[in-house]
């Protein structure tokens, strides 16, 4: 029995709204989840066909959290709420994004990084780009666990104000809790 075709494009955008996705070496960031033709060497992150999250419901355009590896080597990213998704490699000059959606039973999502293969899982240090939708806003923020996996190399998360911005790569203290429109892209920018 075949789909319809308007039923497989409505179940395929809502694969594309809740799917991160690995950007290629590029200014230009696609809107949507799929690479555009002129980014066409980004590539989807693996996912499982089941999660408990959801795209954030609005009406208007939703946001993107986005990692842009400036360092010399990988990262190693896995997004996190009720389920962990397969991680991502994001190598030198890569970018990472996926849109913002919801988690009801986690509260929110966190995306964790780290500069060691496997570091989710050996308690090496990680930066944790948190998110949580509520309504039209986005509330955020960033934080290190176990250590400070880019000591010595600045980490800026924006927009934020007033700025998360840390010179050598280490959590200040203080709260790091921002909030923004839902339609707002928001960029972790690593080294």
């Amino acid at each position: 029995m075949k789909l319809s075709s308007t039923l497989q494009l409505f179940c395929l955008a809502g694969f594309a709204l809740s799917h991160p996705n690995v950007l290629g070496k590029t200014d230009d960031i696609p809107d949507g989840a799929f690479p555009s033709p002129a980014s066409s060497s980004a590539s989807l992150s693996p996912v499982p066909t089941s999660t408990t999250s959801t795209p954030a419901p609005t009406d208007a355009r939703l946001g993107r959290a986005i990692i842009v590896n400036h360092c010399e080597a990988p990262t190693y990213i896995w997004s996190v709420g009720t389920v962990i998704r397969d991680p991502v490699t994001l190598l030198p000059g890569s970018r990472y994004g996926e849109t913002f959606r919801q988690d009801h039973k986690a509260g929110g999502i966190a995306i964790k990084i780290s500069t060691e293969e496997g570091g989710l899982y050996n308690s090496a240090p990680l930066t944790i780009f948190a998110y949580n939708v509520n309504g039209q806003n986005v509330w955020y923020d960033l934080s290190d666990v176990f250590g400070d996996p880019f000591n010595g190399h600045p980490v800026v998360l924006s927009p934020a104000d007033p700025p998360i911005s840390w010179a050598n790569g280490i959590q200040p203290s203080g709260s790091q809790v921002r909030v923004r429109d839902l339609s707002e892209d928001l960029t972790l920018t690593l080294c």
